[in-house]
């Protein structure tokens, strides 16, 4: 849940820290995600967490088994962590073990799960830091799927 004040609470599942609290113990009732604030967006895919803040740039937090967090690693993360090099964002989207921001240049950029070519980059490789999704332009609205993704033009 996204606050009023620009912080986020989460529950539930806790396996891989998907929760962003510091800990694996899952939790029936809201618990503050540890250290966001000014958070303007928030997107949840199957167990990991993204978050745009203030400045335009993306944290994430969860599982990271394909890169999933865009840290330069494969390394859950029980609170949220930077993703390398994004700026200008405006719209996230999650996916099963993928992510995706929506910039303000109208360009996409992915990481993460990659098997059936959703990151866009004409490959079938996983990415633990973003990447350009080729020959898109003018995008006003993303949407992660199970093994796809989608991408509305202006």
């Amino acid at each position: 849940a996204l606050l009023k004040g620009g912080s986020v609470d989460a529950w539930g599942d806790n396996f891989y820290g998907e929760l962003g609290d510091g800990s694996t113990t899952s939790s029936s009732t809201p618990v503050a995600v540890s250290g966001l604030s000014g958070v303007s967006a928030i997107a949840a895919g199957d167990f990991h967490n993204l978050a745009i803040l203030s400045n335009g740039t993306v944290d994430a937090w969860g599982y990271n088994d394909a890169g999933q967090l865009g840290n330069a690693s494969t390394t859950s993360s029980s609170t949220p962590v930077p993703v390398s090099g994004l700026s200008g964002v405006t719209a996230i989207s999650a996916g099963v073990g993928d992510s995706f921001a929506l910039l303000a240049a109208g360009t996409v950029d992915a990481w993460g799960y990659n098997s059936s070519g959703q990151l866009g980059d004409a490959s079938t490789t996983n990415h633990d830091t973003p990447v350009a999704v080729s020959g898109l332009n003018d995008v006003e609205a993303i949407a992660a799927g199970d093994y796809h993704t989608l991408a509305l033009h202006k």
